[in-house]
């Protein structure tokens, strides 16, 4: 008969090798709720599971959220669990998150050492910012009131088990944008009879590093990326259109604010030195990420309990995460778990030999553990 561990690692694998990405999590759910059912969980399915567990007479509720869905990503690993689906990766955790949720879930049934209601949920299409918006409007929050909620992500590069996290700040914004400049096209030979659009779009790639380095106070924590350049222009063609594609993030909703005022009026003068019509589009499906201070400290408490290492304090992590629309509706916490320094555990998230640290497993299902038993603490007269 396998082990805890051993049960959770085959687990962690069998999702791993079989990922499957945003809103199309059908396997995935499949499996979900086929464990928290088998576990004797009140099984709810939407767009994502919800299992609710339910012990004592307490009336407060918390969440624990884990996110299902892969990248667009071909593995480029060697073991054994690789993925079996072409272009599609586990490669940022979300396997392990899933896992780490379903073992505390097998061990709060088994040792229902609190009282309340805990509601894990489990969250579709994390990667492209949808998920969470997605369970909110279909009416998660109503349906399974909360008084707070937690999420874990593994983090490649810290000590495996390693508890950290932030009151707060803790993930930035996210906004896309598109930049489209129309000039007019014409000869390669003869640049002055029209407007080139690649030299206006190349002049505003460079303007818009400005906002960064001169517009807004050092330290924001702001990142302006523009990561594609798409042209209309052949071998002897000059472009007469140019497209700029990209994303900013930001640590707080002025400074998204501002950097997109800034984007605009950089747009509006370089279009005007150029006689070219310049438009922007700017999308933002992940807000900033903020904890609340109390779960915060219930996070550290959980962690030392649990045996972990605990950083209290953190910086800031310049990625985004869609939990953020969770913690602007209940207070809660998004915490960082150490996955591991060396190897394919500690290869960046996202990267095509990125793997989840299977030792971490089970010390992931005891800090939630923990975690349940400082939130939802039994009373003296219920032991």
């Amino acid at each position: 008969m396998q082990t805890f561990d051993q049960r959770l690692t085959a687990r962690r694998r069998d999702f791993h090798r079989n990922p499957e990405l945003g809103f199309q999590e059908k396997r995935t759910k499949l499996e979900i709720a086929r464990e928290l059912r088998a576990l004797g969980l009140d099984v709810h399915e939407g767009s994502g599971v919800i299992g609710v567990l339910r012990s004592g007479r307490g009336n407060r509720a918390i969440a624990l959220r884990a996110d299902m869905d892969a990248l667009p990503i071909g593995e480029t690993s060697s073991h054994g669990h690789r993925s079996k689906t072409p272009g599609v990766m586990h490669a940022c955790g979300h396997d392990g998150h899933m896992t780490m949720l379903l073992g505390a879930a097998e061990r709060l049934v088994k040792e229902p050492d609190f009282e309340g209601t805990v509601v894990f949920l489990f969250q579709p299409n994390e990667e492209l910012g949808l998920g969470a918006k997605a369970m909110i409007d279909e009416g998660v929050l109503k349906q399974f009131p909360i008084d707070e909620i937690y999420a874990i992500h593994n983090l490649p590069g810290a000590p495996t088990g390693q508890v950290s996290t932030r009151a707060g700040i803790i993930c930035n914004s996210e906004t896309l944008f598109e930049i489209t400049v129309t000039g007019k096209g014409g000869h390669a030979s003869m640049p002055h009879t029209g407007v080139d659009a690649i030299t206006v779009a190349a002049e505003l790639v460079l303007a818009l590093q400005s906002i960064v380095s001169r517009k807004l106070p050092p330290g924001a924590g702001t990142v302006v990326s523009v990561t594609e350049f798409v042209t209309d222009g052949q071998r002897n063609v000059l472009p007469g259109q140019a497209v700029l594609k990209g994303d900013y993030r930001a640590r707080s909703p002025e400074d998204r604010v501002a950097v997109e005022q800034f984007m605009r009026q950089i747009a509006d003068g370089v279009a005007a030195a150029h006689g070219v019509k310049v438009t922007v589009n700017c999308e933002t499906e992940f807000i900033e990420t903020i904890n609340a201070s109390v779960p915060t400290e219930a996070v550290y408490r959980a962690g030392r309990a649990a045996g972990c290492e605990v950083i209290e304090d953190r910086q800031p992590m310049s990625f985004s995460e869609d939990f953020a629309h969770f913690c602007a509706a209940v207070p809660g916490c998004f915490l960082l778990l150490g996955n591991g320094e060396t190897g394919a555990n500690g290869q960046p998230l996202h990267a095509s030999d990125y793997d989840f640290n299977d030792a971490l497993l089970p010390i992931g299902a005891e800090f939630w553990v923990q975690l349940v038993r400082d939130r939802l603490p039994r009373r003296k007269d219920s032991q």
